[in-house]
């Protein structure tokens, strides 16, 4: 385990004073490459990434099918969607705080083991099964608001976990990375699930996802470890653990300032998520077939982009410290993907308007890495709790975007439900440009 990350102030500038020491395959300097042992952990957390992803994209996928066989309306149906984003929310700080008691490696294991659970009981929300008792939106709903609860400790464990095994130069790549396997999830749901919907029925289909996230669940607690190899402490006795400085979180600026901007990502990105198919359908007439494949190229955009704004920052950081490195990416990334949405949204073609909004939400995708790596950095021994607070600030965001976005587009139009996105990320960039963290320092 590498050593805390120390500072020095240098005006606007903050250095990185020292080479961190890694094991898990020898000893690695905080530039040298990722060994064998590194990458395969963070091809599992990526996979986790997709699968979290795929599990909780499905239930539109099975929607339609679901509505016609119950006669459930739109109403009910979009009840249950929305299910899943509220405990997720709700959950993210107690899931940071768990994975600062557990470990990454157990709140992995049980995160993709309570998802795998409550996706294959998905298909006894209907009749026969809890569905005939309570009703079959309840019944939905509740296995959405399980899966939510579930799933919340996802990449805040994935923090800690490169925290302790990945070199600070690394940091906001590989969180990129790590965090691009979930728009590779949204975009493979609807032919994936689809076809195993073909094959199965919707009901076996979704067991099918389940015992597929349950298999790399118990890879990940056979593989992976807490620490790299050599780098073990003696286990603390439960009572002699820390406890988690929630004041102190909560009073530094730095980590409130990212949390806001990452509040306006959130908002923008599920501005896309929810809205985006309907726009290029119903609003800018392209055609429904059209629009699935347009959607798609947005999410692979996103998933091309992660890994390049982490990449990106962390050159910046090698260079300039992180008193820039890990707010520069972040404001200009803000910045474009709000001017963008602008451009796509005037713009009267539809492949300008495609490659507008594509490289729009890439631009929002782009910010992911730096800022897990902000948090990484400033959380010091608490960087599951740091990083509940992060994510809780981008799913309060997406939770209100859905909402808000087409109540804006009745009074005022669709562009300016569009345009309230592009308002929200340089409110994020104007708090991005404060969040030093050289100068808000560790929370240990």
């Amino acid at each position: 385990m590498y050593a805390p990350i120390e500072y020095i102030s240098l005006g606007n500038r903050a250095a990185t004073v020292r080479e961190r020491s890694f094991s898990g395959g020898g000893t690695v300097s905080s530039k040298g490459r990722l060994g064998a042992r590194q990458i395969s952990l963070v091809a599992l957390m990526f996979a986790f990434s997709v699968l979290s992803y795929f599990d909780r994209t499905i239930m539109s996928i099975a929607g339609p099918e679901i509505m016609r066989e119950f006669g459930l309306p739109a109403t009910q149906m979009g009840a249950v969607y929305s299910a899943f984003i509220l405990t997720y929310a709700l959950f993210m700080v107690p899931g940071g705080w768990i994975v600062d008691r557990l470990g990454p490696r157990a709140t992995l294991t049980l995160m993709g083991l309570s998802a795998a659970l409550f996706t294959g009981l998905t298909p006894l929300g209907g009749r026969p099964g809890l569905g005939s008792w309570i009703g079959v939106a309840p019944a939905l709903i509740a296995m959405r608001l399980g899966l939510g609860l579930g799933t919340a400790p996802l990449y805040t464990s994935c923090a800690r976990m490169c925290s302790r095994w990945i070199p600070p130069a690394r940091q906001a790549r590989v969180q990129g990375l790590i965090i691009a396997g979930a728009p590779i999830g949204g975009a493979v749901s609807p032919l994936v699930f689809s076809w195993l919907m073909h094959l199965f029925h919707w009901r076996r289909a979704f067991w099918v996802a389940g015992f597929a996230t349950a298999i790399v669940a118990l890879v990940w607690w056979w593989y992976a470890r807490d620490r790299p190899p050599g780098a073990e402490p003696a286990p603390l006795a439960a009572p002699s653990r820390p406890p988690t400085p929630w004041r102190a979180l909560l009073a530094n600026r730095a980590l409130l300032l990212v949390a806001f901007a990452y509040f306006t990502v959130g908002y923008f990105a599920y501005i896309f998520f929810y809205w985006i198919y309907y726009y290029f359908g119903a609003v800018r007439h392209m055609g429904f077939a059209s629009s699935a494949r347009y959607t798609t190229i947005l999410f692979l955009t996103m998933a091309a982009m992660m890994p390049l704004g982490g990449w990106m920052s962390d050159r910046l950081t090698s260079a300039w410290g992180p008193g820039i490195g890990r707010r520069a990416v972040p404001l200009a990334g803000l910045v474009l993907c709000g001017a963008l949405l602008l451009a796509g949204t005037v713009t009267s073609g539809t492949a300008a308007t495609v490659a507008a909004m594509s490289l729009a939400i890439g631009f929002a995708a782009f910010t992911e890495g730096p800022f897990w790596a902000f948090v990484t950095e400033i959380g010091g021994d608490h960087v599951g709790a740091a990083g509940g607070i992060l994510n809780t600030g981008a799913n309060v965001g997406g939770f209100f975007a859905p909402v808000l976005t087409p109540w804006i587009a009745s009074w005022a139009g669709w562009s300016w439900g569009l345009y309230s996105g592009s308002l929200m990320v340089f409110a994020g960039a104007l708090a991005c440009y404060f969040a030093d963290s050289s100068k808000g320092g560790r929370t240990n």
